[in-house]
């Protein structure tokens, strides 16, 4: 099985400068792949009716909510669509492994 045996760098490594670089780079990887997902989600369900698209959102845990609008409902079902895509849960994790060690996007002279 192809990966078998190797270790992710980011669950092993508390070198502040590579958890940075890992989650600079791991950032861009997650807008794009956002960004991906939300062109698709659109794609689909263009042709899908209001009821059709509240279902659809509710089955994925991102129910069309009084007072939204088509296009909210649609960005609130391809981010619950991302967020439970595997890419996106191993940049949580590496999110919060790199805060462990006090490591963010923002660097200490913004905070």
């Amino acid at each position: 099985m192809p990966g078998r045996g190797r270790t992710d760098p980011a669950r092993h490594t508390s070198d502040r400068d590579a958890l940075q670089n890992l989650l600079a780079t791991g950032h861009r990887a997650w807008c794009e792949g956002a960004a991906d997902v939300q062109s698709g989600i659109r794609r689909e369900v263009a042709n899908l009716s209001d009821a059709q698209l509240a279902k659809r959102c509710s089955t994925a845990g991102a129910p069309w909510e009084q007072g939204m609008t088509r296009g909210e409902a649609v960005s609130a079902l391809a981010f619950a669509t991302w967020d439970a895509a595997p890419a996106a849960m191993a940049y949580t994790e590496l999110e919060e492994r790199a805060a462990l060690f006090g490591v963010c996007l923002l660097g200490e002279e913004l905070l």
